[in-house]
């Protein structure tokens, strides 16, 4: 693989020339590919993959492929993800009940194990601002089934003004150069540069001023990302502790991990071994730099206005509850299903927006002006007197064993249904029903008399 001349030489500096032949020939070498279980789910273990390599660190992480097509994957039994990229969330220790933040997070990969670790307990707010990967970043969560994740699609200064000091721990996977994803993808070598280093540098502070604002006085913050870049890793926490009320907290090493590197700083701060790297020739997986640091003081004055977005068309969303007669329609429909833990006393605080049912993971009047594109859990729509459950709702339903239930017999009707075809069934139910595929939940669908499932499976997922 062609490296950058600069590139070279910076690592021959900082590593030295044995350090740095062995780093450079482990970018020719194969990627490390693992993923994550989804323990909300209902007899999570029951796949098709191999666990019989275990990622240490993490109690749900395995190294393996796995395929986007497989029923696994469309029911969020599993996340494919980079076995490093599972530290970050692990590091944050995040318990049921807390309120989090992770602020750039899309796809998904660390806010989906967030939501694992919060149990349907607490709050998840999982940001991201390109609104592209925002989209990408929903449905990654929808699939994972958690019933209290709210997803915005906003700036980070946005968002610090209508949330100051209101998270107790906060992930930072910030946007860097992407030095430890070379191997991966050899791609990301042609935006490098010594000048866009510090470009990303520039931009990691600005993301963190923020940050440091929504956090509480005593929580806890992870500051991660997939490069080595010193300007980006130790000095950006030595920046963090000089100017910010926080303290690095040690961070277990677990094999193929090292220690940070203080003398790569020029603040030379003793606690900077404190921190972790994750080399490509040390066998984890791709290139991973992480930070646990917790707060002392929260940020003063932290809140303010946000202004309005002025949009064209837009249409006026009034949120409202919803009435007797509107309940008992929506509950003629969810009595046929188990709900989870999250959603057992749905109908104290079920509202409506145009139509669209859901339960919220928190009081919408807190995110007033914010683009949101999910809080809590969209049940489905009221269309007059008619309710039709959401595609949301099937993946939270999974999490429980369910008796109104098809499963479809063959991959052949996997397929079909998969691609929005009606499927020709033998069954005694009626109605919605709950469709999966070697057990696993992950579309609704309708069962008429003349025994054809009718096809819910959204039009936007359909393969």
């Amino acid at each position: 693989m062609l490296l950058p001349v600069e590139f070279i030489k910076k690592y021959q500096n900082l590593l030295g020339e044995e350090e740095s032949n062995k780093f450079f020939a482990a970018i020719d070498s194969s990627s490390k590919k693992g993923f994550r279980l989804n323990p909300l789910k209902n007899n999570y273990h029951d796949v098709q993959y191999s666990l019989a390599d275990p990622i240490e660190f993490t109690s749900d992480g395995y190294y393996g492929g796995i395929s986007g097509r497989d029923s696994e994957w469309t029911s969020g039994y599993v996340y494919s993800q980079d076995p490093s990229a599972m530290y970050p969330a692990v590091a944050l220790n995040v318990k049921p009940g807390e309120k989090v933040l992770d602020l750039c997070a899309a796809p998904g990969g660390k806010s989906t194990a967030l939501a694992s670790f919060l149990e349907n307990k607490g709050l998840l707010v999982a940001n991201e601002i390109s609104k592209s990967r925002a989209k990408d970043l929903r449905e990654n969560l929808e699939r994972w089934g958690a019933t209290n994740v709210v997803v915005t699609n906003e700036s980070p200064e946005r968002l610090s003004k209508k949330l100051p000091n209101f998270f107790d721990k906060i992930l930072v996977d910030a946007p860097c150069s992407g030095e430890g994803m070379f191997r991966k993808d050899p791609a990301a070598m042609q935006y490098w540069s010594p000048e866009y280093v510090l470009t990303c540098q520039a931009r990691q502070k600005e993301i963190l001023t923020q940050a440091m604002k929504m956090l509480k006085a005593g929580g806890e913050l992870v500051y991660s990302t997939c490069t080595y870049s010193p300007e980006e890793d130790e000095e950006i926490v030595a920046w963090l502790v000089e100017n910010y009320h926080l303290k690095i907290e040690p961070l277990k090493l677990y094999p193929g991990m090292s220690m940070g590197k203080s003398d790569w700083s020029k603040s030379n701060l003793p606690e900077l071994k404190d921190t972790v790297r994750l080399w490509f020739q040390n066998g984890v997986g791709e290139g991973q730099f992480i930070a646990h640091l917790r707060s002392t003081e929260a940020v003063e004055d932290a809140s303010g206005k946000v202004k309005k977005r002025k949009k064209k068309h837009q249409k006026k969303s009034s949120i409202t509850r919803l009435t007797k007669d509107e309940i008992t329609t929506v509950a003629k429909v969810l009595d046929d299903f188990v709900l989870p833990d999250g959603l057992e006393n749905w109908q104290k605080t079920v509202l409506q927006s145009n139509g669209h049912v859901f339960v919220p993971a928190v009081d919408p009047e807190l995110l007033n002006e914010l683009h949101i594109l999910n809080n809590g859990v969209e049940l489905g729509l009221l269309k007059k007197k008619r309710f039709e459950p959401s595609h949301q709702l099937a993946e939270v339903l999974g999490q429980k064993e369910q008796k109104q239930l098809l499963n479809l017999k063959n991959e052949t009707d996997y397929e079909h249904y998969l691609h929005g075809e009606t499927i020709k069934v033998n069954s005694e139910l009626r109605g919605f029903v709950l469709v999966a595929y070697q057990n696993h939940i992950f579309s609704f669908g309708k069962i008429g008399n003349d025994q054809i499932l009718k096809n819910f499976y959204p039009k936007g997922l359909r393969k």
